[in-house]
């Protein structure tokens, strides 16, 4: 059964590991945010934690970096904002959500993303916003699969690429 839940020491080897393997096969998307090879896994944890409580936010929004983990591996991970500025409302929402290359495929992707959607709705928001790339027909079906309604598709800013903007009541 997978587990998305906040990091913690013991989870540091299976960590890493998601974040070499993203590196080696999406180096331009970031994974694990605000963490640095050099850093020590309990301070990373500790951050965790804070922004999770509103501290520490680095310019950011009060949010939730959850592992997700199988069996004790982690197989991706979910951030879950439980505010929105000017860009998350146009292109990053209250969830970001990834799996590691190697576990897609599985359904992982789509019991992430419920599981987020729980945890919002543990936090009292009656909406949410989950954004992607127009061409990512995977978490287009992840999304339209827990239930998203397409509000519209917007450009991004000096892109062609569009995003597909979906809201999900709680």
């Amino acid at each position: 059964m997978l587990e998305l839940r906040f990091l913690t020491k013991n989870d540091e080897s299976t960590f890493r590991a998601a974040v070499d393997e993203f590196k080696l096969h999406n180096p331009d998307w970031e994974f694990a945010f605000h963490f640095s090879d050099s850093m020590k896994f309990e301070d990373y944890c500790d951050l965790l934690r804070n922004q999770s409580e509103g501290r520490d936010l680095r310019g950011f929004v009060p949010n939730s970096y959850m592992g997700a983990f199988l069996n004790g591996k982690c197989v991706g991970r979910a951030s879950i904002r439980y505010e929105l500025n000017d860009m998350l409302s146009a292109i990053g929402g209250h969830i970001g959500y990834g799996v590691i290359p190697s576990q897609r495929g599985k359904g992982y992707a789509r019991e992430i993303l419920r599981l987020a959607l729980e945890h919002l709705k543990a936090r009292n928001l009656n909406r949410a916003l989950v954004t992607c790339s127009d061409h990512n027909v995977a978490s287009i079906r992840t999304i339209e699969a827990n239930g998203g309604i397409l509000e519209n598709k917007i450009s991004r800013a000096g892109s062609n690429e569009l995003t597909r903007r979906y809201w999900f009541n709680l």
